[in-house]
């Protein structure tokens, strides 16, 4: 599938990030025809014989209950010391060629970790349907990032489901990714985000039908339960995304730039924005996305001086691990992590991911989690608590250490809120 990469004109927080601009979403899929998947009960990662299955709609997906994998939330105890989250976001997330989906699946299972996937619809669409997609201010079929085929769509389907069953989240990189003027995702109105939000739901919840793998196994999820949040191409438009969003339901956006602080929400969000790390051999800072670290390093040649991937990719993994360190041992604020499946300057990216995922996750007090599961944990928080924790700058350790400092005995959780205590039946 063609890919075109975008250059983002997104918010800059810093000057001194105006040459960082934030890209996204890349092209997946892989050619050849489907080699017949078995019926759904048969399927790999499908449900076992005797358990909850729900087909929903032409039996895309499906309801199988409550997905594995996942804790449940606690408040902090007066006192208590908060653990460092750490959240690896994939976007554009789509099984191709170069296997990259299926290789962090794994990578995340061998180090304890759940990441979140932004799911970009057309890839459950193919080609020869592309009409069926009809991208607000512009032509019915068309899209920046191309379609996928029949073994790209088997193939990404069948990551998905295992990604879920292990606990991972399926988030939406929305569709065509079209970023700048003239028709850009920045240009959009609230009223055009909630059809294109409708459309990434309805090819996920169509693809059977749109692809005819009517014996393929269905996801083993309610889309329209399941979508919670996204992260717009470019980190453009996210401002009437925003609002689009909350009137859908949303409970999180990670379409910003932000410093290493602890978040709070926006238009009743939580703003779980990527942020601003060390950029090692510079004097400012750099944004927690491949793209950008690539942009500052080779331009926008997705394939730069050979002689220095392994410098880049070494650049990236420090700079990610500095600002690791700078939240774990100061005001442990979550650290927001984006990336692509691409193999850009060589895989060198990929290969530092593969570093920083192996050297944070396995940390004491580490949680490297998807962005469903830190939202669970802020919204059990008590809110004064979330609020004390604000007041750290970056990289700031309370003075009179964390026990003094979370001393105060947090407001029960009301009934029903993640953190609460459980229910008597």
């Amino acid at each position: 599938m063609a890919a075109t990469q975008r250059i983002a004109a997104g918010t800059v927080v810093a000057a001194a990030v105006a040459a960082s601009l934030a890209g996204c979403g890349t092209g997946t899929g892989s050619s050849g025809a489907n080699e017949g998947a078995p019926g759904p009960q048969q399927a790999q990662g499908a449900p076992a014989p005797g358990s909850v299955l729900r087909l929903i709609g032409d039996g895309s997906t499906s309801y199988t209950g409550a997905q594995p994998h996942l804790s449940r939330p606690e408040r902090l105890k007066p006192g208590q010391k908060p653990p460092q989250f750490v959240v690896f976001s994939w976007d554009g997330s789509g099984e191709d060629s170069q296997k990259l989906f299926s290789h962090f699946r794994k990578v995340a299972k061998e180090n304890h970790a759940t990441m979140t996937y932004f799911l970009s619809g057309v890839y459950m669409l193919p080609e020869e349907k592309r009409d069926l997609y009809k991208p607000p201010q512009h032509s019915p079929g068309r899209s920046d990032i191309g379609f996928n085929d029949e073994r790209g769509i088997s193939d990404t389907v069948k990551q998905l489901r295992l990604a879920w069953l292990e606990g991972n989240e399926i988030g939406t990189h929305f569709n065509g990714h079209f970023c700048g003027p003239d028709g850009g995702v920045g240009e959009w109105s609230v009223d055009e985000w909630k059809d294109e939000i409708t459309q990434a739901k309805q090819f996920v919840k169509s693809w059977r039908t749109n692809a005819g793998l009517t014996k393929t196994a269905p996801l083993p999820f309610d889309y329209d339960k399941e979508l919670i949040g996204a992260r717009t191409p470019c980190l453009e438009g996210q401002k009437n995304f925003m609002r689009a969003a909350r009137e859908l339901g949303f409970r999180y956006d990670t379409s910003g730039v932000n410093n290493q602080v602890w978040p709070k929400k926006k238009e009743d969000l939580w703003d779980l924005s990527m942020q601003l790390v060390p950029f090692p051999g510079h004097t400012y800072e750099q944004l927690t996305m491949d793209y950008n670290f690539m942009v500052n390093q080779s331009g926008t040649s997705t394939q730069g001086d050979p002689d220095m991937y392994a410098y880049w990719g070494d650049q990236m993994r420090d700079g990610l691990l500095k600002g690791f360190d700078r939240a774990y041992n100061g005001n442990r604020a979550p650290l927001v992590v984006g990336n692509h499946f691409e193999s850009w300057n060589g895989g060198t990216y990929m290969r530092a991911l593969d570093q920083v995922i192996e050297n944070v996750c396995n940390k004491p007090e580490v949680r490297c989690v998807s962005f469903r599961q830190l939202a669970d944990w802020l919204d059990a928080q008590d809110p004064q608590t979330l609020a004390r924790l604000r007041t750290l700058e970056v990289g700031e350790t309370p003075k009179q250490g964390w026990a003094s400092f979370l001393s105060a005995r947090p407001a029960p959780a009301p009934k029903g809120v993640p953190g609460a205590p459980a229910v008597k039946q």
